[in-house]
């Protein structure tokens, strides 16, 4: 895949793209860093050889401040970049893990929460300040951060604008792990790394399938998820994987994604 340099570094590291958003001081969203991460994600979704990215932020600070407030929106269409990348996070083929390396506010937090997986470093804080400056979340805080903490702990966050910490991240269910600063981009990319062994479109359609079921009823989800098995049946990598288990594992699978 391309190498975008401003303001988004890619590096390729086995089968994961390791995207960093570089724009100093705090790694805030600016229109540029948008628009980047867009042809980021178009690139790497269209690159056979990437099966899972890792975002981060540059430096040992923060992962991102939120909004460029040198270009703060003067009304609700200049968020729709910002709001895209986070839909398009959600919505990718490809499994994202979110490598939070300290500040995640506002809509850095927003984006980390359109990841499908999220650790961090210890000294990682996370946070939806925007009520303090008479505003709300305007790229999926409000919908996603209930859906993930539950409705009492997502309100606490959204109403008072106070952050949390690593240790109460992890308590509420924001994050999966907590590692020192150190081992933060090996393990993001050592666990990006594992899901992209997994059958690709095994691991798009378990994405779907999770996502639409968290949107409707249980009856709906449970409908939705027959449907993905029934085409996954139907794949040449369900009956790869198949093969390779009456062959009693004395050979891996070969994942062709088809």
């Amino acid at each position: 895949m391309a190498e975008t340099t401003d303001p988004i570094r890619v590096e390729l590291e086995g089968a994961a793209a390791l995207v960093t958003i570089a724009h100093p001081p705090a790694n805030a969203v600016s229109r540029a860093v948008a628009a980047a991460l867009l042809e980021v994600l178009t690139a790497a979704e269209n690159d056979p050889a990437c099966r899972a990215l890792v975002l981060t932020g540059d430096g040992d600070r923060y992962f991102s401040a939120g909004a460029d407030l040198t270009e703060f929106p003067r009304d609700a269409d200049d968020v729709t970049a910002a709001v895209e990348v986070t839909r398009r996070l959600e919505a990718s083929r490809l499994p994202v893990v979110a490598a939070v390396n300290g500040y995640a506010l506002g809509g850095g937090c927003e984006i980390a929460l359109a990841c499908d997986l999220r650790i961090c470093s210890e000294n990682a804080r996370f946070g939806q300040p925007e009520i303090t400056l008479g505003i709300m979340p305007g790229w999926g805080g409000t919908q996603r951060l209930p859906r993930l903490l539950g409705r009492g702990r997502a309100l606490e966050m959204l109403l008072t604008g106070e952050q949390i910490d690593s240790a109460r991240a992890l308590e509420w269910g924001l994050v999966t792990r907590v590692v020192p600063a150190g081992d933060l981009r090996t393990t993001a990319l050592s666990l990006a790394n594992l899901i992209a062994m997994r059958p690709p479109l095994a691991v798009a359609a378990i994405k779907r399938a999770v996502r639409t079921g968290l949107e409707g009823s249980l009856e709906d989800g449970l409908l939705r998820e027959q449907e993905e098995f029934a085409r996954l049946l139907a794949t040449e990598d369900a009956r790869e994987g198949l093969a390779a288990f009456r062959e009693k594992r004395t050979r891996p699978p070969t994942w062709r994604g088809r």
